[in-house]
């Protein structure tokens, strides 16, 4: 869609106005890559194109994450560029950019954004993207510019227009936001609110029109994601019926999720990764910490034992799946023997891939105010080594695959030739000769060996 920007003179054709650049910048988890999608999807009929550079973009938008260290001290130095780049865009006589700051650290920081970056036009938090067309209208009126179209903004998800733009036969799919657990090192709770669960009516008409456009696989995404509970037409549903439901759609072939709470890893869901073979036989499953006296300074609300024992439930369910983790390393107060007792579960449940980070305090937690800090040098001895053992069990469990067959679905040209990279079911990145025809299609595949990082195979026949 196209804006009019003035009724056209009587006996001639308007021009259609040149589209204006959009350029996102996302930072974090697989939510926030979901909500810059959406939020293309918002500008588009404003008639925003997406840009893979800033420079010269008419519309700038930073989607920030407020998980990681200096979040938002990354996000003012990208600022500064920023404010650069809308001077002289401005002095060039190449109009105006405007720049806005979205998600978490919008939601924490809120006006001091604009304070301390004036060339900040607008900042949003992660439940009001929706808003950004009738904020973007303001901020151009308030420049004395016009806009083609004015949005009456609803609740976020009913703003969002029906028919995705996807590129690729993968998508992201939001069920569920927010988090009530309160681990006490997390910002979740206080920046994406309470958790809420999408009506599974509306998620279903979503994959749907995912489907529609050639999509063959979803992650559904939750910042605890295995928590769901929509409101169904005969009541609550969990994931694992929600699962199954998504199963059922014509063109959906491979389901996965995340992120998971162990503690919200119901049987019903444990089962549906038992008799589902759509459910992809990938668990991503925190843990954080192999301590328990850790774990309950963390306010996890389960123990070392609970989570091990939840491990092998899912095993005996599903033996071939994979299991990924998160860790915190110098958490505060750890020891040396805390540190060892998550060497040891990370021996005992053997990792197929896994996310490893040094604790920062983050603003408003209660972790921020414990006094046992653990020195910076220390934690990061630590990080090392514990990123060395999960490397190698990553490298093993790769390497394990060589003369298998698994099912690939292709997702795009490799670099060189006809090359093509897909997704195992174990979500390795696979990378096969003569099969850039094959995107967007399942096929299986021989893999003739595993690396750190990735895996190489052949087409069975070829």
């Amino acid at each position: 869609m196209t804006e009019t920007l003035a009724p056209p003179l009587v006996g001639t054709a308007a021009p259609d106005p040149a589209p204006k650049r959009l350029f996102i910048k996302t930072y974090g988890c697989q939510m926030n890559v979901y909500d810059s999608e959406r939020m293309t999807d918002v500008l588009r009929p404003l008639g925003y194109v997406p840009t893979d550079t800033p420079e010269g973009a008419d519309f700038v938008i930073l989607n920030t994450c407020h998980i990681r260290e200096k979040a938002a001290e990354k996000v003012y130095s990208e600022l500064g560029k920023l404010r650069l780049m809308k001077l002289d865009k401005a002095a060039s006589g190449g109009g105006t950019m405007t720049i806005a700051v979205a998600g978490c650290v919008a939601q924490a920081e809120g006006e001091e954004i604009m304070r301390r970056q004036p060339a900040v036009d607008i900042v949003v938090g992660p439940q009001a993207y929706h808003q950004l067309p009738e904020l973007l209208t303001r901020t151009a009126r308030a420049r004395g510019e016009r806009i083609g179209a004015d949005f009456a903004p609803n609740e976020k998800f009913d703003a969002m227009p029906a028919v995705r733009g996807v590129d690729g036969p993968t998508a992201f799919l939001t069920v569920q936001e927010g988090c009530d657990k309160f681990c006490s090192f997390c910002v979740v709770p206080y920046t994406r609110g309470a958790e809420w669960s999408r009506p599974v009516a509306d998620v279903l008409a979503e994959a749907r029109g995912l489907a529609l456009q050639g999509v063959r696989e979803v992650t559904l995404l939750g910042q605890n994601v295995n928590a769901y509970d929509g409101q169904g037409d005969d009541g609550i549903w969990s994931l694992a019926r929600l699962a199954r439901a998504l199963a059922d759609i014509p063109g959906i072939d491979r389901i996965r999720y995340t992120t998971s709470h162990p503690n919200d890893m119901s049987d019903d869901l444990i089962a549906a990764h038992r008799e589902l073979d759509t459910l992809m036989p990938y668990l991503h499953l925190p843990v954080q910490s192999g301590s328990d006296r850790i774990l309950r300074a963390m306010n996890r609300k389960h123990g070392r034992a609970t989570y091990i024992d939840l491990i092998g439930r899912i095993r005996e369910a599903r033996p071939d799946i994979a299991i990924s983790g998160d860790f915190i390393v110098g958490f505060p107060g750890e020891t040396d023997r805390d540190f060892e007792d998550t060497l040891g579960l990370v021996r005992e449940v053997g990792y197929a891939s896994a996310f490893s980070f040094l604790y920062s305090p983050r603003p408003g937690t209660p972790a921020a105010t414990m006094g046992t800090q653990v020195p910076h040098e220390v934690a990061l001895a630590r990080l090392h080594a514990l990123q060395a053992l999960l490397l190698e069990q990553q490298t093993a469990f790769n390497a394990a695959q060589a003369g298998q067959t698994l099912n690939v679905l292709f997702e795009k040209k490799g670099r060189h030739g006809h090359q093509a990279i897909g997704r195992s079911p174990y979500l390795q990145s696979v990378h096969v000769e003569d099969a850039d025809h094959l995107i967007g299609q399942i096929v299986p595949v021989r893999i003739e060996h595993g690396q750190q990082n990735s895996l190489k195979g052949i087409l069975l026949g070829a």
